[in-house]
């Protein structure tokens, strides 16, 4: 395995609202144009935020233009703002987007994370559909989750299963003020009857509801409350299982662990239990391959202080270590440890590398897309890789 080629979606423009860019998402559409997504900002964590789009007809060695097809949305007369758009194509042309919008009027100048309760702002999943290959798109609908979710955090795209299902993959979250214990799990959320644009408009000011998910089965969770599935990254595999990769940390110790996979025979209603991977620390959404291999980018944030990518040889064999490639390196050296768990994530607005998101294109490459910088500007990279013979 080794790569390829490697370049730039997107740079950021230092001193504007698009100072920084992170999140990124690409999907390859059945036409071969790729199209990216991430999310604009002049800070990692700001009330200007929303999400660009671009498009490449050269397999991502070059990109257009961005353009922003879709504005950030009132919901029930409050402002807020968009953090990523995930995209899953349905059938060609086709494109389901799925996105995080986050309360940005109900605690003015409030960060996401609230270091003193470990609660986040307001946060809704909505969804919008473009029958265009993505230049245009429906007004959102909102997709209402059960109080015991909190604002839910969207950790992938809507997912496609074997059983002729869709699936959110969602992460609970307490709320701004609340400041008892933090019971974190991760939760599949399915749809068996989507159609496009199935919700008519809401009423004037408000979105219109899309109700039609069913109730929450759990993808991820340590009963005692100690370890937490962040970030969690959700594949496929040809023959219709689904492996899911979380950043794992330990609450006690305030330390991320290696990378925990399960795995799914039932499309996301039961799954095996957490197994170690032996890999430092946060998993990107893996690339799945059409002969069942598997290619997993992930961030090594405290050790090498890289992006690394590793190949399996199915859905659930080992990541040979044999096959590794560096895909980004960041000289600067590491900070003290933290100590607790809001230090860990009120860090991350310090943080000026990672979120890698891997596709898998028509010829056999990954294309991986990142973020990487300094704390004026950060810019969306990519990466191709040869995953070579099976």
């Amino acid at each position: 395995m080794h790569i390829t080629d490697s370049g730039t979606v997107s740079r950021g423009q230092p001193g504007t609202s698009r100072a920084i860019l992170t999140f990124p998402t690409v999907i390859a559409l059945d036409s071969g144009t790729l199209v990216a997504t991430y999310r604009t900002g002049s800070t990692k964590d700001s009330d200007d935020e929303t999400v660009e789009f671009v498009r490449s007809t050269d397999g991502g060695r070059t990109w257009s233009e961005p353009w922003n097809p879709v504005a950030n949305p009132t919901l029930d007369g409050l402002y807020g703002s968009l953090r990523v758009i995930y995209m899953t194509e349905l059938s060609p042309g086709h494109l389901l987007g799925a996105s995080m919008w986050i309360d940005r009027t109900t605690w003015p100048g409030g960060g996401l994370f609230n270091e003193e309760t470990e609660g986040c702002l307001p946060m809704q999943v909505l969804l919008a559909d473009s029958n265009d290959n993505g230049r245009t798109w429906s007004p959102w609908r909102l997709v209402p989750m059960p109080e015991e979710i909190g604002p839910p955090s969207l950790t992938a795209p809507v997912l496609m299963l074997a059983d002729g299902s869709l699936a959110l993959s969602i992460e609970t979250n307490k709320h701004y003020e609340d400041a008892s214990p933090w019971m974190q799990k991760v939760v599949f959320m399915h749809r068996h009857d989507y159609q496009t644009s199935s919700s008519s408009p809401g009423p004037e000011g408000k979105l219109a509801v899309d109700p039609s998910w069913e109730k929450p089965v759990v993808a991820g969770e340590d009963p005692s409350g100690r370890i937490f599935n962040w970030d969690l990254r959700v594949g496929v595999a040809p023959d219709g299982r689904v492996a899911t990769y979380a950043w794992t940390y330990d609450t006690e110790t305030a330390r991320y662990l290696n990378i925990h996979r399960r795995i799914s025979a039932d499309s996301g209603r039961t799954w095996t239990d957490a197994e170690d991977l032996g890999i430092a620390d946060q998993a990107a959404r893996p690339a799945m391959l059409a002969d069942g291999r598997v290619l997993l980018s992930y961030v090594d944030r405290f050790g090498t202080r890289s992006i690394r990518a590793r190949l399996a040889p199915a859905i659930d064999a080992p990541f040979d270590p044999a096959t590794e490639v560096v895909i980004y390196n960041q000289e600067q050296l590491p900070g003290d440890p933290t100590e607790s768990t809001s230090e860990t994530l009120s860090e991350m607005s310090l943080w000026t590398f990672g979120l890698p998101y891997a596709e898998t294109l028509a010829d056999g490459t990954v294309l991986v897309v990142y973020y990487a910088g300094t704390d004026e500007a950060m810019d969306i990279h990519w990466a191709r890789i040869d995953p070579g013979p099976a």
